[in-house]
């Protein structure tokens, strides 16, 4: 509790002027004269007697001591102290600091901020909560011992028959937004009330309509309190939006829209592109913005463009540190300053590299950056353990670290056991899949795309199997494959049509052998099928020979290619960030701050939406960076969207449901999470598990202990219209898919969002923070390839002979492509100072919720992420497990819980924030 200390302001019994009208809350109103409650204007305790009012018939202190006898009159209130908690900038200009005196001044004279108190009981005169209002005065700060926070208490009087107070209505009068941290209000018999806020106040300037506050008790819906329960709707009302007008910065509306804002085609027409959401290219929906479409077509929105911000509601937008510091500091620097510098100083000379020294100069050397006009940018901005830069006179020199996956091994990348090995525990650790049948075959169209059948053969197979038969390694689940064969084929022709880009459809098949060791023994290359050959399929494995070794390179390289493209694009974007966007709209719009379910989710939404719109505006907007760096190039999307159309599904989102779907696990009721894994030594699987079992022990024991009627899930209003709106608004393209889950028990409660969690925190941080550690060296994982595999026919097949290496180097992105996604990866990869991780309370949050054993509970979910962590350690120190140990084998810790800020190759952030 804070401490409260004697105020010398006076409190004012004078009429007060008229509460301003709720409007577009359905004209909620509370008129003083059907009030009974006494409304009250006070002064804050600063000491300056200039700023009291009249004296009051009863001596403050004496009135707080006095105690509160039953029946008492209005005459005879209670004595209560509100104290509100804001959070200033970090740094203030000049001007804004002048703001703020003038902001005082104004708060003096009781024209600043507007506080209503409402009460959970019913005055029985309004049928409304009964209420008292106060005016805060003078606004003089009071020292906090957390930087940038500045509280002031206010005292007011309440009648004796108030009741609990329930929610806080306040408005503010200045010119200008401010940020609420909360409001504790101390004098009731119950003990001090918290009021969670975390949210920007916006200025009557800007909307008219007052804030609510809830206190922070969780409430079903039918368990309001009828005092406050027409605010409760009146609330969610007001930030859903009525699908009209383009979206202010001030605003907190939260509605739907198409992928209709990636193209530019008034800047270029080679800028259009198709939207995406609906029957020809399902999509996720996305935050609805509202801007005007463009001149050139009318079904893409005009674009904001950098450094200009897109929407997004204001309580999602990055805070300060965050803005300022790593993570979206640097973004926002690396799409204005640094890639535009890289180009101006590597696109005269565009080459690829010629030797791996080239490659090595980049940790060593770095890239001396020429652009005068962007001299001295770029301090703020390479903050990060990955790059580093010193600044001479008119020139930057920007120096990338060592990856990870080299920088114990600089040839570990050649191996084929390395190659396997990240499927199992590198940045794309999710496609790998047991080979349950043979021979393969495709699901697309022979008619379109050849005949079905794979060329990779039994006896192919059987030459790299060490004597064992391959119905013998298919029974004994010693088979795996990476399949991007479907995914990618009616894509081909199209991304082989852009300049500088070749690729292939991939198939790789992967051995477990006895000795425990996974590696790959085949990989089938297809392109589309031409007149002149229906089935253009090559097989290649890996040979004992100069000329068949550096092939068996290429085409590992082309498969690496594709999984980057496909991590990218499917796993990360769109299985993570673009699906979760809708169960954050869907949260704000439907349930109530109060709901205990908005209270859960809540940590797991942070920064979503902003990070998200800022893909949208640099990385996979027409000519953004993915399509730049990436084989798909300007079809990035529509492969994207099809992924999306044939392979999302909501039931396989969650961890253990995944791996059996990809037979990478078998049911087993008798291990923690109901699963056995095919392969122990799967870093991912592993520690995905832990994870997942923690999270789902902690979501089920929050849900049962606020869904404790066998019937209180269905008959949950909310709830159930936050279910629909998920499945018919925010996957409306997949709205009749039978997969959904039903929501009628707390146990299909728990398991939807368990998913939910898993996939902002654990699923993200599992394929998103070894971004660089992997990426950053191009051989290991090149984004793009630029040339086929020369054949014995080719012009270029002497030029192989000759000089394989100079023809490997040349296939992979050129010097500015590389530089530039390494500079990308190295930014995403990055933990912000801010970060929250799982497990973890903010501690400006600490009031979260009034519930104490939901309290101990998360005590509990900690403690359990602690133990984790312990246990990860272990496993990254146990010989036996190679994937993760061994002779310049680094360890697997993107799944350890906690991390420090910068590129770690660590922490689970709550939310998808980067």
């Amino acid at each position: 509790m804070l401490p409260l200390k004697p105020l010398n302001s006076i409190l004012s019994l004078r009429p007060h002027p008229p509460l301003l009208a709720l409007n577009g809350r359905g004209s909620f109103h509370f008129p003083s004269s059907a009030r009974r409650s006494m409304q009250v204007q006070a002064t804050i305790g600063g000491g300056d007697k200039s700023h009291t009012t009249a004296t009051s018939p009863l001596d403050r202190k004496e009135r707080r001591e006095k105690p509160v006898e039953p029946g008492v009159g209005v005459d005879e209130g209670i004595e209560v102290r509100a104290v509100v908690t804001i959070r200033k900038k970090m740094k203030e200009k000049i001007g804004e600091k002048l703001g703020d005196q003038w902001e005082y001044w104004v708060n003096s004279v009781g024209q600043g901020i507007q506080i209503q108190l409402i009460s959970q009981d019913i005055d029985p005169v309004t049928n409304s909560g009964k209420s008292v209002q106060t005016y805060v005065r003078g606004w003089i700060p009071k020292p906090s011992n957390v930087s940038c926070i500045v509280e002031y208490g206010a005292d007011f009087s309440v009648p004796s028959d108030f009741g609990c107070p329930g929610a806080v209505l306040i408005t503010n009068l200045h010119g200008k937004e401010f940020y609420l941290v909360e409001i504790i209000v101390h004098g009731f018999s119950g003990g001090p009330v918290f009021f969670p806020a975390n949210t920007w106040i916006h200025s009557r300037n800007d909307n008219t309509e007052s804030r609510i506050i809830f206190k922070n008790q969780a409430y079903l819906p039918s368990q309001t309190p009828a005092g406050i329960k027409d605010l409760r709707r009146e609330d969610l009302l007001s930030i859903r939006g009525n699908q009209h007008g383009i979206r202010k910065q001030h605003e907190r509306i939260y509605d739907y829209a198409t992928y209709n804002d990636l193209a530019n085609p008034d800047k270029d027409e080679d800028l259009a592109r198709p939207v995406l959401g609906g029957h020809e290219r399902p999509y996720p929906r996305r935050c609805r913005t509202g801007r005007p479409p463009t001149l050139s077509d009318p079904l893409s929105e005009s674009r904001i463009e950098k450094p200009h911000p897109v929407y997004v509601p204001r309580d999602e937008t990055f805070e300060e540190i965050k803005q300022n510091t790593f993570s979206a500091g640097r973004l926002k620097a690396l799409f204005h300053n640094l890639l535009p510098s890289l180009a101006a100083t590597l696109s005269s000379s565009d080459i690829p590299f010629k030797c791996f020294s080239d490659i090595d100069k980049l940790y060593i050397e770095g890239v001396l950056l020429r652009d005068e006009e962007n001299k001295g940018v770029m301090e703020n901005l390479l903050v990060g353990k990955m790059m580093k830069q010193v600044v001479s006179a008119g020139e930057s020199l920007l120096k990338y670290e060592i990856p990870a996956v080299i920088k114990g091994d600089k040839f570990s990348w050649l191996r084929d056991n390395e190659f396997a090995r990240q499927a199992l525990a590198g940045v794309n650790p999710v496609n790998i899949e047991l080979l349950k049948e043979f021979p393969i075959h495709s699901n697309l169209d022979p008619a379109l795309y050849g005949p079905p059948e794979s060329a990779i053969t039994k006896e192919l197979l059987e030459q790299e199997l060490g004597g064992m038969s391959l119905e013998q390694a298919i029974e004994e689940k010693r088979l795996f494959i990476l399949d991007y064969h479907d995914m990618l084929l009616p894509f081909i022709k199209k991304m082989n049509s852009l300049p500088g880009r070749k690729a292939y459809a991939s198939r790789t098949i992967l051995f477990y052998t006895k000795a425990d060791i996974l590696r790959p023994i085949a990989i089938e290359l297809s392109l589309p099928k031409t007149h002149s050959s229906p089935q253009n399929k090559i097989v290649y494995t890996q040979g004992h020979d100069g000329t068949t070794h550096w092939i068996w390179k290429l085409a590992k390289a082309h498969v690496c290619s594709n999984d980057a493209g496909v991590h990218q694009l499917v796993n990360h974007w769109l299985r993570t960030h673009a699906c979760m966007e809708p169960y954050i709209i869907a949260t704000h719009r439907q349930l109530s701050s109060m709901h205990p379910i908005y209270k859960l989710l809540h940590p797991h939404m942070r920064y979503t939406l902003e990070i998200n719109a800022l893909a949208r505006q640099n990385l996979i907007n027409g000519g953004g960076i993915i399509e730049a760096s990436f084989s798909p190039g300007k079809y990035a999307m529509e492969l994207s969207s099809a992924a999306y159309k044939n392979l999302w599904r909501f039931d396989m989102e969650s961890l253990p449901a995944d791996l059996i779907r990809r037979g990478m696990a078998v049911e087993d009721p008798s291990m923690p999470c109901g699963v056995k894994l095919v392969i122990e030594d799967y870093p991912y699987a592993a520690d995905g598990l832990l994870i997942w079992s923690a999270i789902k022990e902690w979501v089920e024991s929050y849900v049962g202990h606020f869904y404790s009627d066998p019937n209180s899930v269905t008959s949950d209003v909310e709830l159930q219209a936050w279910w629909s709106e998920i499945k018919l608004k925010g996957h409306c393209d997949k709205k009749n898919e039978p997969w959904w889950p039903k929501l009628d028990t707390k146990e299909d409660l728990s398991d939807i969002l368990t998913t939910m969690i898993w996939v902002a925190s654990g699923q993200h941080a599992a394929i998103n923070f070894g971004q660089y550690p992997f990426g950053g060296y191009v051989p290991n994982r090149p984004t793009l390839m630029r040339k086929l595999i020369p054949q014995e026919n080719d012009p270029e097949f002497e030029k192989f002979i000759q000089n394989p290496q100079l023809v490997f180097l040349s296939s992979l992105p050129t010097q500015l492509q590389a530089t530039k996604v390494m500079a990308v990866q190295d930014t995403l990869s990055t933990h912000s100072p801010d970060e929250e991780y799982l497990g973890q309370l903010n501690p400006l949050q600490t009031h979260w919720i009034n519930d104490h054993e939901i309290l101990e509970l998360f005590n509990k979910f900690s403690g359990r992420l602690e133990e984790i962590e312990e246990i990860i350690n272990a496993r990254n120190k146990d010989a036996r497990l190679r994937n993760r140990t061994g002779a310049g084998v680094p360890p697997y810790e993107l799944l350890l819980p906690s991390s420090g800020p910068g590129v770690t190759g660590r922490g689970i952030p709550n939310s998808i924030s980067i």
